[in-house]
């Protein structure tokens, strides 16, 4: 396949158009191509002037062909690195492993903190933190976002030096619902650029979380109590309950809540935007 092919696709959202192009392209992985997002997404006004998300993909270095076939339904912020290697759940309980990723994981453990350290000195940060504000900042300057700050922050407990959690680069400003999207949307797919341009500046997967406004934190807690609840009804009552549909993002924070009960199991059901959540009493 030739190194300089490059494609441009659309969909609903940045991640449904990268996913679209990813499968046009061979089913490569993210981690072999360039992405430039041309336009966000728009739903108008009243349906006037709305437009699906487009943006171009272009493969930076050649593929060797595979007999393997790979299904990637949605795509999730990723590492151009390879991940490391995490335990596996108790076998006791049954936890969906297509929902939960070594990458993606970290966003849960980190917006479930409550002691944060606010990081103003530089000379604090690691290189990860450095190169990655850097680049947000660039990304936000060209998006025309004017007056915002992006506040560093990272876990009290374990140690910064500990290097066992992403640091999160919580933008702060006026007009954030605009940077946050739909359910998040837009926000993830800002830290899907800011993930892949800093990985590919450090070599290494770029160990960060981008939030707006506190967003991600305060929708994980929502989200983590939500499971805790619905836990408790489905084992009180012996029956199944079934959450609403939620994104990939969203259902991994009510797997991992719950990984860890040993009277309730989760799994995943439904396709595409109809993919939800059920919790299943043992």
């Amino acid at each position: 396949m030739s190194a300089e092919r490059s494609i441009e696709t659309t969909g609903e959202t940045v991640e449904d158009a990268i996913s679209k192009g990813l499968a046009e392209l061979g089913g490569v992985s993210p981690s072999d191509v360039i992405v430039e997002v041309l336009e966000e997404p728009s739903r108008g006004v009243f349906g006037i002037g709305a437009h699906p998300a487009r943006v171009r993909l272009k493969l930076f270095r050649s593929i060797v062909p595979s007999t393997s076939v790979v299904s990637t339904p949605v795509v999730e912020p990723v590492s151009v690195s390879k991940p490391t290697p995490v335990s596996k759940p108790a076998p006791s309980v049954a936890v969906a492993t297509d929902e939960i990723t070594p990458e993606e994981s970290d966003e849960e453990a980190l917006s479930l903190l409550e002691d944060m350290l606010v990081i103003t000195d530089e000379s604090e940060m690691d290189e990860d933190a450095k190169v990655g504000k850097v680049v947000l900042g660039e990304l936000l300057e060209r998006m025309q976002i004017r007056r915002s700050e992006i506040v560093v922050r990272r876990a009290i407990t374990p140690a910064p030096e500990d290097n066992s959690n992403p640091w999160l680069l919580d933008i702060t400003g006026p007009n954030m619902n605009a940077l946050i999207g739909r359910r998040g949307e837009t926000l993830n797919a800002l830290q899907y650029i800011t993930r892949l341009i800093a990985s590919r500046e450090l070599q290494h997967r770029a160990n960060i979380v981008v939030d707006a406004a506190g967003y991600k934190a305060r929708r994980s807690k929502m989200l983590h109590d939500l499971a805790i609840r619905m836990a408790d009804q489905a084992a009180r009552s012996q029956r199944t309950v079934t959450l609403e549909p939620m994104p990939p993002y969203e259902r991994r924070i009510i797997h991992m809540a719950l990984r860890a009960r040993e009277d309730v199991q989760t799994r995943s059901v439904g396709e595409g935007n109809s993919r939800k959540v059920t919790i299943i009493p043992k």
